[in-house]
């Protein structure tokens, strides 16, 4: 379980994009963090080489045609490696998804090498091209960029008028780009199973979870069988037994008022029995769970005619939404609700968007109001001392059954969003353990 305060990035409507389905992250996507603070890395250390080297290449190069084009080159590389280092979220999932942008940085970047010579900082420079082919797609791209780079080098070599270096000189850089590509194929490979593996234990925690509260669930009914259904009948037995054994002793008013007595504790035991009964089938899934979508929607439409502010509920994408154990249904119905009466309460919104849906293998409920939104720097102790409760109940109820919660501004310019999401594969082995 984890919990956001902290504001997100800005898209012009946030009406549109929270409403909008979003397909599955590609896989690499699954340590993005862990590949965003490697790649920014590797582009500041880029950034810097091609920095010392500029001035050698603008100076090798001649008048003209030539000028203009390793003054373009200096542009395209120097910009593109500063803003893949300065805004890695909104540039690196475009060269993630379009390895032909790393091979026409490396065009740019070859006619740089051309003129400064192998022998300046950009030789350096082009090592981590295969190094980023390699975390961000792959051993097939770390090969061939590995080689193109190869290629580049002799050419370069072979350009270079000046004496000729020595064989190991020539053949260091060359083998810097195959062993720059391997380590950055090994580094992609160890944070995929790191992934794989953080995946497994967020599930398995999750299914222990909603296991351990469907157990809390059954212990709270044996102690409501103990504490109402067992003491009714034991209160009947003996309200039975006193009226056999004075019943010879006693006129008819009375034994009508005591026969009445044990007649209404058996229904009241038969009411309470049928009570336990239905929760024991809920509980245990033979009514088939919980139509979440049909109950949020029903909830946001009531939250809409209460309060009079503009509620919409949107269940985005194409994957159905299963039916939910009850006890997993119930914290999150109550977390969606808490968040909309919160949002009324304190943030006073013009209007809400109420989210539910399958992305990927999580299911997402989300809140989102365009309200005040919280404080920067707001924290869950900040709001316990202060006496907020309800985001701090969210929380706990999201931890009860091991769901993520993210409280904060999201997805959209202003306002707040509560996102709960739960694996999919909690779900189902919720629904196979009774």
């Amino acid at each position: 379980m984890t919990i956001s305060l902290h504001p997100g990035p800005e898209p012009t409507d946030p009406r549109h994009t929270l409403s909008t389905p979003v397909g599955p992250a590609p896989t690499v996507s699954i340590q993005v963090n862990a590949l965003q603070a490697l790649a920014r890395q590797v582009f500041l250390f880029r950034l810097a080489m091609i920095a010392i080297g500029t001035p050698q290449a603008v100076g090798n190069s001649a008048p003209g045609l030539a000028g203009w084009l390793v003054g373009s080159a200096v542009l395209v590389t120097f910009v593109g490696s500063y803003a893949l280092y300065r805004d890695w979220e909104r540039f690196g999932p475009l060269l993630v998804r379009y390895p032909l942008l790393l091979g026409v940085d490396t065009v740019f970047g070859a006619l740089l090498l051309f003129t400064a010579t192998p022998e300046s900082t950009l030789g350096y420079a082009v090592v981590c091209t295969p190094l980023l082919a390699g975390l961000l797609y792959g051993w097939r791209a770390a090969g061939i960029f590995a080689a193109v780079q190869s290629l580049i080098l002799a050419a370069a070599y072979g350009v270079d008028h000046r004496p000729q270096s020595s064989l190991a000189d020539v053949l260091l850089l060359p083998g810097f780009c195959i062993l720059a590509g391997a380590f950055g194929v090994a580094l992609r490979n160890l944070m995929l199973r790191v992934g794989a593996a953080s995946q497994a234990l967020t599930e398995t925690r999750a299914r222990l979870a909603v296991s351990e509260a469907v157990e809390d669930e059954r212990g709270r009914l044996a102690r409501e069988m103990h504490d109402s259904v067992a003491k009714t009948l034991h209160g009947l037995a003996l309200a039975a037994d006193g009226l056999a054994h004075s019943v010879d002793r006693m006129d008819p008013p009375t034994v009508r008022n005591q026969a009445e007595l044990v007649a209404r504790s058996a229904r009241r035991a038969a009411a309470e029995s049928r009570e336990l009964l239905s929760d024991l089938r809920r509980e245990s899934g033979l009514d088939g769970g919980v139509d979440l979508i049909t109950e949020l929607r029903t909830r946001t439409d009531d939250f809409s005619r209460r309060h009079g502010v503009e509620a919409v509920f949107r269940s985005p994408g194409d994957t159905p939404v299963p039916l939910v154990p009850q006890v997993v249904a119930r914290q999150l119905l109550t977390v969606a609700s808490e968040a909309m009466e919160n949002a009324n309460r304190h943030a006073h919104p013009t209007y809400l968007i109420v989210l539910a849906g399958i992305k990927g293998d999580v299911l997402r409920v989300s809140v989102y109001d365009d309200g005040q939104g919280l404080p920067k720097g707001t924290t869950l102790d900040d709001l316990r001392r202060a006496g907020h409760f309800g985001l701090v109940g969210m929380v706990e109820r999201a931890a009860s059954i091991g769901a993520r919660i993210r409280i904060g501004r999201g997805q959209a310019a202003k306002g707040t969003e509560v996102r709960v999401e739960l694996p999919t594969a909690a779900l189902s082995q919720a629904g196979a353990d009774p």
